[in-house]
């Protein structure tokens, strides 16, 4: 794997893409909310996942 590939696998793991489409469905349906919420918890939180994630369980 190169370090480009591996940086971006661990962006992707770790970040969520508002502007990649394919990126938001993934994190909507791993998170268990529709696009909209997603994209407003990112707008309030950040794109860090673990910041989204705890933001969507309260």
């Amino acid at each position: 794997m190169s370090t480009v590939a591996a940086t971006s696998s661990t962006a992707s793991n770790t970040h969520i893409d508002v502007y990649d489409h394919a990126s938001r469905a993934r994190w909507a349906e791993l998170l268990g909310v529709s696009d909209e919420r997603l994209r407003k918890a990112v707008r309030i939180v950040g794109t860090r996942v673990s910041s989204v994630s705890a933001y969507l369980a309260k």
